[in-house]
């Protein structure tokens, strides 16, 4: 019998050095995989994250009148956060998450063209699962539930989203992403679903609650106001008491350069540069 005895695995967190390993491991496995995989896995992330808003504007649906604004945006925040739950639990690639690739890409694991390649591939597979949501909801006339005041939540929403200046989209959308990827960094230190879903809450309730900018949650926010605008039913439109001509700024332009456009930007910035970057130069570089 061996005289060597072996520690006892351990159930705290890992410290910030450590996720700063895994994470570069992490980045590396990501910007490596299978391009059909990469793409099916990010279509989930886009319906994962759409569901979240569903939950979101559901639950904010008839509230405005009668709880004050900011437990308002504090119950958005909570119950959106199902969609990076999802994610992270059940398995999927989100594009503002792999932002943090920087980290591996800054050690010098991942190249400048595997770094776009995943970016682009998850961009436009959470592109495709939100929109095929967004049309699934709205064939599911989800939106007229209520007297019709999901479905007008839902065009406030994305009117709000689509009436932002191109500046203005863009720090939101940095800020955002700080936080999100924040979020996945504290997963990475996780033992148990429940620590990553536990990491998960606060960062992501405090994003949406402030308003910040999420390109993915956008990507079904701003399709859904779309689609209630140009067909919602006669009923609706009836029942809920509004028009389409109460939401100018809901456009197809608005849509994709005041909103789409710069909150990808800042969401890049705010995830790679604000967090990947720091903790790249504040954990790895050092020990280069």
């Amino acid at each position: 019998m061996s005289d060597q005895t072996q520690a006892p695995p351990s159930f705290d967190a890992l410290m910030p050095p450590q996720i700063a390993a895994k994470a570069t491991d992490v980045g590396s496995a990501k910007a490596g995989m299978p391009a059909l995989t990469m793409f099916a896995l990010s279509v989930l992330a886009g319906a994962f994250i759409a569901l979240g808003a569903i939950f979101s504007t559901t639950v904010v649906a008839g509230t405005a009148e009668v709880i004050p604004f900011g437990i308002v945006r504090v119950l958005a925040g909570l119950v959106f956060c199902l969609g990076l739950i999802l994610v992270v639990v059940a398995g999927a690639e989100l594009f503002t998450g792999n932002n943090l690739i920087s980290i591996a890409w800054a050690e010098r694991k991942v190249s400048t063209s595997r770094l776009l390649r995943n970016w682009t591939i998850v961009y436009l597979g959470n592109l495709a699962g939100a929109l095929a949501t967004v049309a699934l909801m709205f064939l599911s006339g989800q939106y007229e539930f209520g007297d019709g005041g999901i479905g007008a939540s839902a065009l406030a929403i994305a009117d709000a989203k689509a009436s932002l200046g191109f500046g203005q989209a863009l720090v939101l959308g940095i800020m955002c992403n700080a936080l999100v990827c924040l979020a996945i960094w504290m997963t990475y230190a996780a033992r148990s679903v429940t620590d990553k879903i536990l990491a998960i809450l606060f960062p992501i309730t405090a994003f949406v609650a402030a308003g910040f900018e999420h390109s993915v949650a956008n990507m079904y926010f701003l399709p859904i106001g779309l689609a209630i605008k140009q067909w919602g039913s006669d009923s609706f439109w009836a029942t809920s008491g509004l028009s389409a001509s109460d939401f100018t700024g809901l456009t197809l332009s608005n849509v994709i350069v005041d909103n789409l456009i710069p909150v990808t930007i800042g969401n890049i910035v705010g995830g790679s540069l604000m967090v990947g970057i720091v903790y790249w130069l504040v954990y790895v570089r050092p020990n280069a």
